[in-house]
């Protein structure tokens, strides 16, 4: 009978699946979500805090990105009325209503305008046209609609 070692045998049996996973051949199909994530782009993390301060400047140039890339969808004053959902088929959430990102952190909400939401499809990713600065400052003026005088009137 043949003597092989022990902590040879440990070794083959350890590594060796290790070894064997790595070298197979990626499956056809979708990407492993993390992949599919990082190849979207290089979200913040969840608990990153918004790191601007919000100046009359900044969030001037927040409106007028949201008035470009945002109100067709989520309306002007973020009711989700926008004149792409002027049926109210798409998913679209009432910013005026403080549940509507509640739970959602700043950094979520960063990433959503960023990278978009597969959930939502109607939801597209920035995709580079803001920089990280005004998406933060955007992430500011979103937060703002459940503070207006408008979202008292909305139950």
């Amino acid at each position: 009978m043949l003597r092989i070692p022990i902590k040879i045998m440990a070794l083959v049996v350890c590594v060796f699946p290790v070894v064997l996973q790595g070298s197979q051949a990626p499956t056809a199909g979708a990407p492993a979500p993390e992949t599919q994530a990082a190849a979207k782009s290089p979200s913040m993390a969840s608990n990153t805090v918004n790191p601007v301060h919000p100046t009359h400047e900044s969030q001037t140039r927040a409106k007028a990105i949201y008035g470009y890339d945002c109100v067709m969808c989520h309306g002007a004053k973020g009711d989700g009325k926008g004149d792409m959902n002027t049926d109210g088929k798409m998913k679209v959430p009432d910013l005026r209503d403080p549940a509507s990102l509640k739970g959602l952190t700043d950094g979520d909400i960063y990433n959503i305008i960023e990278a978009g939401r597969a959930d939502m499809p109607d939801m597209p990713p920035e995709d580079g046209r803001a920089k990280p600065d005004e998406i933060w400052n955007l992430v500011i003026y979103l937060r703002s609609f459940s503070k207006s005088p408008d979202s008292a009137a909305h139950p």
